[in-house]
């Protein structure tokens, strides 16, 4: 006989079930704000001493160490040497699920700081033959900082989490790249990396976040000239052929490129010489020049065409002088493209974070993220975090790379805020996700 009391009691069940989730969510988002305070003082101290000891790319051995024995501190399954000096920590949650990473880079710029602040940057090298400072003059020390604290936060949350999050804390963004060493080492393997988020400190209101869908940060490429001519003497140049006066053309003739020769519609790009090398006498015509300069785009399409325009109109201008022209362009960093789908799931969990009204969408960046090999091999978000001082007009901020950049110290626990909840809620199921 049937139950005529039985589909009442199952539909009241199922309206149940939404509700406890709701609790459910709610306790996990109090917990984990409540850890992101409490780890903050750490997060500012770990800031700082990495800030006072810079490393450059390939050389974060010191820095490679604290992030090492922090998370071994937390119980996590630690991995270092990953792709030169890249520290990978496994964090595996209280139930099986997915599995997520979160990525910093650790790497310093040899800029020598000129903020006055306690924790300023005493360190000097030797970089290219000049004596020069070193300085996290983009940040990074910042998000070493950020992901050790996401780290802790996450260890103390680990009986809640169903699945794994990977911990990819990496060498050399700067150059020669750390991302794609990182990955031939095996950073996203074992456990499988199903998706990657990643931050960038940037002019902005301090605990803003920027984003954007598709392409975010260019493609960049380095391009090496080498024109020879032949030496002759200043005061009789029709003796040889000048490849100063050669070089200057193919600088003005590459500049045609992006303003005449492809559709700009299609998207953005720059074709730019910044250095020029030749000569050591007023009165001799050197043999040969040598430039180099950068590539942006953000359509691989583009890039091509670019490639092949940069080498036809430098080798023929070249030709047409009576000179040669070698034309080298490196495979470079790839475009920093943030998976549409991924970033639109994670949208509310990054209103939440900071609040709706702090989370903008950001305009394309012409600087250049090797974030992006990773999201080759897997979907990727990658955001911004504003660090300028709210006091102060952002627009005219030292912008990174200067030596007075300067990261307000209030958007740290943001950045753990932000980090630990995209981890949190990647891993939840779709009916327990954040909502802003």
């Amino acid at each position: 006989m049937r139950n005529r009391h039985a589909i009442p009691l199952v539909a009241l069940l199922l309206a149940a079930v939404p509700i406890a989730l709701e609790a459910q969510d709610s306790r996990i988002y109090a917990e984990l704000d409540r850890r992101v305070t409490e780890v903050n003082g750490k997060v500012v101290a770990w800031r700082r001493d990495i800030h006072a000891h810079p490393e450059l790319g390939m050389q974060e051995t010191r820095t490679a160490a604290l992030v090492a024995a922090h998370l071994k501190s937390l119980g996590m399954e630690v991995r270092t040497g990953v792709g030169g000096t890249g520290v990978v920590g496994v964090l595996r949650g209280g139930r099986p699920g997915r599995v997520v990473a979160l990525r910093a880079d650790m790497d310093g710029l040899p800029v020598t700081e000129m903020v006055d602040v306690p924790f300023k940057s005493l360190v000097r090298t030797n970089y290219n033959g000049q004596d020069v400072g070193v300085m996290h003059a983009c940040g990074h020390d910042n998000h070493v900082a950020i992901l050790m604290g996401a780290a802790e936060v996450l260890a103390g949350m680990r009986q809640q989490l169903a699945g794994t999050v990977v911990f990819l804390f990496q060498p050399a963004e700067e150059g020669p790249g750390g991302a794609e060493p990182m990955i031939a080492d095996g950073a996203l393997d074992n456990p499988k990396v199903e998706a990657v988020f990643g931050l960038h400190v940037w002019p902005g209101p301090a605990g803003d976040i920027i984003y954007r869908e598709g392409p975010t940060l260019a493609a960049s490429n380095t391009v090496h000239i080498k024109v020879r001519g032949r030496q002759t003497h200043g005061a009789n140049p029709w003796g040889g052929v000048d490849p100063v006066v050669v070089s200057s053309q193919i600088v003005l003739g590459l500049q045609t490129i992006v303003s005449r020769q492809i559709n700009i519609t299609t998207a953005p790009a720059i074709v730019t010489i910044a250095m020029v090398h030749g000569g050591i006498r007023s009165n001799i015509i050197p043999d040969t020049v040598v430039m180099e300069g950068t590539i942006r785009t953000y359509d691989m399409a583009m890039r091509g065409s670019i490639f092949e325009r940069v080498k036809r109109t430098a080798e023929s201008i070249a030709e047409a002088s009576g000179a040669t022209a070698e034309v080298t362009i490196d495979s470079g960093y790839p475009v920093t493209r943030n998976d549409p789908a991924l970033t639109q799931r994670m949208l509310p969990t990054l209103k939440r974070a900071v609040g709706t009204n702090s989370v903008t969408v950001g305009p394309l960046i012409t600087g250049a993220e090797d974030f992006s090999y990773f999201q080759l091999k897997v979907p990727g978000v990658f955001v911004m975090l504003g660090v300028t001082p709210r006091d102060q007009d952002w627009t005219k901020a030292a912008a990174n790379h200067s030596p007075y950049f300067f990261a307000d110290e209030s958007a740290l626990p943001v950045g753990v805020k932000t980090m630990s909840s995209l981890a949190v809620d990647f891993l939840m199921p779709p009916a327990t996700r954040a909502t802003p």
